[in-house]
C-alpha cells in the first residue's frame, strides 16, 4: 500500500522560508512523478508543482513560480518543496500525491495517493 507522509510545515513570518519533506512507501518511487498541491481553508486544491520521475523536469504554477522549488531524492524515497519568500495568500494545507500516468500533470484528478497534509502558516 502506498504511504505518503509529509512533514516540515509551521507558523512563519511573511518573507521566512521553509522546506516541506513528503517521504514515500510501498511504490516504486522512482518510476512515477510527484506533486505538491494546496488548499486554503474554503478553497478547492490548487497545483503548485510537478516533477518527473528523474528530476529533470519540473512546472509551477504560476503564483509560486521563481520563489517555490521542487526537488527529489529517489535514494530517500523523498520529494521535497523548498518555499521561500512566503506570503501570507500561501497560507494552506499542503499535499503531495503520486501521479501515475504520464507526468507533469496540473489537475488534482491526475493523482493517486496524497498525504494527510501538512499545514503552512504565514504571518503578515
Amino acid at each position: 500500500q502506498v504511504q505518503l507522509v509529509e512533514s516540515g510545515g509551521g507558523l512563519v513570518q511573511a518573507g521566512d522560508s521553509l522546506r516541506l519533506s513528503c517521504a514515500a512507501s510501498g511504490h516504486t518511487f522512482i518510476d512515477y512523478a510527484m506533486g505538491w498541491f494546496r488548499q486554503a481553508p474554503g478553497k478547492e486544491r490548487e497545483f503548485v508543482a510537478t516533477i518527473s520521475w528523474s528530476g529533470r523536469t519540473t512546472y509551477y504554477a504560476d503564483s509560486v513560480k521563481g520563489r517555490f522549488t521542487i526537488s527529489r531524492d529517489n535514494a530517500k524515497n523523498t520529494v521535497y518543496l523548498q518555499m521561500n519568500s512566503l506570503k501570507p495568500n500561501d497560507t494552506a494545507v499542503y499535499y503531495c500525491a503520486v501521479d501515475p500516468g504520464v507526468g507533469l500533470a496540473l489537475d488534482v484528478g491526475s493523482y493517486d495517493y496524497w498525504g494527510q497534509g501538512t499545514q503552512v502558516t504565514v504571518s503578515s
